[in-house]
C-alpha cells in the first residue's frame, strides 16, 4: 500500500512512517501542506496521515484542493483535539480524527490501514 504522512514535526512524522515500512508499506513523506499535496498528486497514495497545522498549505486548506474526487483515505491529526473531532474532520474531507500526542503510534497505524483494506 502507498501512504503519504505530511507532519512538519519530523519527530512524529518519522514515527509514523518507522511503524509503516516495518509492516512493509511503501511511503512517501512531507514536512508541509505544500510538498505533501504535491507529493499526493504526483505518488497517489492509498492512505495520508495529515497534520492540521502546517506551513504553506495547512490540513485543511490540503483538503480542500485535493476536492471531492480524493481517492485517498485521510488520517486528519492535530495536538489541538478541542478545536477537531471526528465529525469536523469529515465535514472538511477526512476520513477519521486522531489527537496527538498518540497513545500507541502502532494502534493508530492499524487503524488507519484498516480504513483502506
Amino acid at each position: 500500500m502507498k501512504i503519504l504522512v505530511v507532519d512538519d514535526e519530523s519527530i512524529v512524522r518519522r514515527a509514523i512512517v518507522r511503524a509503516l515500512e516495518k509492516k512493509g508499506h511503501e511511503v512517501f513523506e512531507a514536512e508541509n501542506g505544500k510538498i505533501g499535496y504535491d507529493l499526493w498528486k504526483s505518488n497517489q497514495p492509498d492512505l495520508m496521515f495529515l497534520d492540521v497545522l502546517m506551513p504553506e498549505l495547512s490540513g485543511p486548506e490540503v483538503l480542500k484542493k485535493m476536492g471531492t474526487q480524493k481517492f485517498t483515505k485521510v488520517v486528519l491529526m492535530s495536538a489541538y483535539s478541542g478545536e477537531y473531532n471526528v465529525e469536523k474532520a469529515k465535514g472538511i474531507g477526512a476520513d477519521v480524527f486522531v489527537a496527538k500526542p498518540f497513545d500507541n503510534i502502532f494502534t493508530v497505524v492499524e487503524q488507519a490501514i484498516g480504513l483502506v483494506e
